[in-house]
């Protein structure tokens, strides 16, 4: 009997192998030959990652050295 039940919950787990059933079709990938085409590698989301982490840091260290050149200028700090 617990044989069972437990085989009845791997089933309700491991039942769909269709991962694009519930996502609409416009967004689903396309289904080649030996799998999903034209869907971004692992290595390309991790360079992406750090693109964008560089960016936004870059962007706010530039930023706010333009904000502290701008109060010195206002404040009258030389050197």
């Amino acid at each position: 009997m617990r044989l069972k039940t437990t085989m009845n919950k791997l089933k309700v787990v491991n039942s769909d192998l269709n991962l694009s059933s519930d996502i609409p079709v416009r967004v689903q990938p396309v289904i080649g030959e030996w799998g999903p085409q034209r869907v971004p590698t692992t290595k390309q989301k991790k360079r992406a990652r750090w693109t964008v982490t560089a960016a936004f840091s870059a962007l706010v260290v530039a930023l706010f050295l333009l904000g502290n050149f701008f109060y010195k200028i206002l404040m009258g700090i030389t050197a």
